[in-house]
């Protein structure tokens, strides 16, 4: 890879800070094992890095093309496959989403109460298509102490070993919504129904289904639900933190969940892959949809997607339940499968109008159309929110900006 940082309207030395930054606070301290950063601007790469180890027990430097769980950074590439159907015509934003999925027809609401106690209702309106590239819909993750996600639990819903798409969905129709749909806003399951809704209406295989539509088209030749044979010695060790902050390896490489195909395609966490793969990706939508001459999505639809969708223009303080998520609330919206910035002073940042997201194990990305940016960083390091390198690695770039 090129790197041209001067043809990219970014100061060289300036970018070098970024090296600085990383080694001084995170790998000289022993905080992430390794990482890489990417930034590209104006279509030219401007600086790319590997820090540190990718496996630590095994003393194996960060490799360039280093394969990383991406985890939730999964979703926009499931929410692009999903519109792709849209602009052929097959629905539109407010069809119920009970059309594809008719098990979903006599969805309830909870009121109030658990278990037997527990009162529900029919929705206001029925879960639409927006609602689930929004998680807007009512669904969760199932995670938390309240009585419907009591309910996730006891019904197994998960996408794990032996679960299936159609099982999850199945499952799924049996569980309250927890909220009246677009009435609130809820990170949840809502992206892994997008891919459900992926293969019914197309009738491939998800899997196929982005192989063929996404990856094939953009050479992302690394990006997989599994890591195969010939490409394991490539793919890092997963990790978090023991209470005295030392790294501890909770996913090995040479024995992961990941070596094998999955009964269960999870779109919304469930990809892995290279950061040269998912710079395919982005520079795709700074480019408006269109990469190298093939075209993904429509550059209208594209607009559409990091368009706030949220109810009466509202950001996630004023929408969002709970606190778990992979992004800060303040001066922040949500499209159709990405958060977006809508305004300097609010989140507080360098930035307005770009749209992103993140991975559970640490990994982000962003793509400004305002300054023709896309950054993306990959590390190994549960959970998310253990440091805020969004935050950090803006205040840098922004200010290696020189056109």
């Amino acid at each position: 890879m090129r790197i041209e940082p001067e043809k990219a309207g970014l100061a060289a030395d300036r970018l070098e800070w970024i090296s600085d930054h990383i080694k001084r606070n995170y790998i000289d301290t022993k905080k992430i094992a390794g990482c890489q950063v990417l930034v590209g601007r104006h279509g030219h790469a401007a600086y790319f890095r590997s820090f540190g180890q990718m496996d630590i027990e095994r003393e194996k430097p960060m490799a360039e093309d280093a394969i990383f769980r991406i985890y939730s950074m999964s979703k926009p590439i499931t929410s692009i496959a999903l519109m792709q159907l849209y602009e052929r015509g097959f629905f539109q934003l407010n069809d119920p989403v009970s059309r594809y999925i008719p098990e979903w027809s006599d969805q309830m609401v909870w009121v109030s109460g658990e278990g037997a106690d527990m009162r529900t209702k029919s929705p206001n309106q029925p879960m639409t298509m927006r609602h689930v590239l929004n998680h807007s819909g009512g669904l969760t993750y199932g995670t938390s102490t309240h009585p419907v996600d009591k309910v996730y639990r006891q019904l197994k819903v998960n996408r794990g070993a032996g679960e299936t798409i159609s099982s999850f969905i199945e499952k799924l129709a049996s569980v309250p919504l927890r909220y009246e749909p677009g009435e609130r806003w809820l990170y949840s399951l809502s992206t892994d129904v997008c891919g459900a809704l992926v293969e019914i209406i197309s009738g491939q295989p998800f899997d196929e289904y982005l192989d063929a539509n996404i990856f094939k088209p953009l050479g992302m030749t690394d990006t997989s639900f599994w890591v195969a044979a010939d490409k394991q010695s490539r793919f890092t060790a997963n990790y978090s933190r023991n209470k005295d902050k030392s790294l501890r390896l909770i996913d090995d490489p040479q024995t992961s969940n990941y070596l094998t195909k999955p009964s269960f395609s999870s779109g919304g966490g469930g990809l892995t892959g290279t950061i040269k793969d998912y710079y395919r990706f982005t520079e795709m939508l700074r480019c408006g949809g269109e990469l190298d001459g093939v075209r993904i999505i429509g550059s209208r639809t594209l607009a559409m997607m990091h368009e706030n969708h949220l109810k009466n223009g509202q950001d996630l303080t004023q929408m969002a339940i709970g606190s778990f998520s992979e992004t800060a609330y303040e001066g922040v919206g949500f499209g159709l499968g990405f958060a977006t910035t809508l305004g300097r002073v609010a989140s507080g940042g360098p930035s307005s109008g770009d749209y992103y997201w993140g991975g559970a194990a640490s990994t982000i990305f962003w793509v400004d159309p305002v300054e023709d940016l896309s950054v993306i960083f990959m590390t190994q390091l549960m959970p998310s929110n253990t440091f805020n390198f969004r935050g950090q690695l803006k205040n840098i770039i922004y200010g290696a900006i020189t056109d």
